[in-house]
């Protein structure tokens, strides 16, 4: 299976995961550019799907499912089946709450498509209320290998470097991330998001010292978890 990114909106990501006759999209609101895509390299739109129901993400829905013969998966068929066939092989889900109580994330080989649960180079807001909750989804996408590609339903690339430098300026790997960074292409591996994101670096001494500086919670885990998430 391959991976073809979207750009819409303001800064929204959408995405297509294909094999060599079937694809399913995801998030797609860059629904004229995946239909030309599809048509161009010969494929069927078999599903269309969403990361959570923000409605920023369903926005190019209807269309595709209007245009195409592709069946739209929600979120209880997504958690019904946990995976979705392209071809033969297996795009696989995992239920992430927090960022919406709705939200998941993909994954094949390498390639995590993370939606708002995880952007490159922070996470997403918590507007379920459940940081517990968020942050167990957070050590699920942690528990991948360092080299899986991140894919991130917003690119705010440039707004969260700049939070990363405030709070840690000393931060020698920040330069490098965005060197690396593409707008035409955005994703980063999970390695190089461990390096950057003080969101990911709870148990970090740095990021702790950081914490404590400011008067906050640095006891356990989840305390360190909580208290980055106010400095939100």
């Amino acid at each position: 299976m391959q991976i073809q990114q979207f750009r819409y909106g303001a800064d929204n990501l959408g995405y297509l995961v294909y094999g060599e006759t079937s694809a399913v999209a995801i998030d797609g609101g860059a629904a004229e550019a995946i239909l030309s895509f599809l048509e161009e390299h010969h494929l069927t739109l078999a599903y269309v799907t969403n990361t959570h129901s923000h409605m920023d993400h369903l926005v190019g829905n209807q269309k595709l499912l209007d245009q195409t013969d592709a069946w739209y998966l929600d979120y209880d068929a997504l958690m019904a089946s946990r995976e979705i066939k392209v071809d033969g092989e297996s795009l696989r889900l995992m239920h992430t709450p927090g960022h919406t109580r709705d939200s998941v994330c993909f994954y094949f080989d390498n390639v995590l498509i993370s939606g708002d649960t995880l952007f490159n180079g922070k996470v997403g807001r918590c507007f379920t209320g459940d940081v517990d909750g968020f942050f167990q989804s957070i050590q699920k996408i942690l528990a991948f290998p360092d080299d899986t590609r991140v894919y991130a339903g917003h690119d705010y690339v440039a707004e969260y470097m700049g939070f990363a430098r405030a709070l840690e300026p000393d931060n020698p790997h920040i330069d490098a991330y965005l060197a690396k960074y593409d707008p035409a292409h955005v994703c980063a591996a999970l390695g190089e998001e461990k390096q950057v994101d003080p969101f990911l670096r709870f148990n970090d001494e740095k990021i702790i010292t950081i914490l404590q500086q400011k008067g906050l919670s640095t006891e356990t885990e989840q305390e360190r978890w909580r208290s980055l998430i106010a400095l939100m």
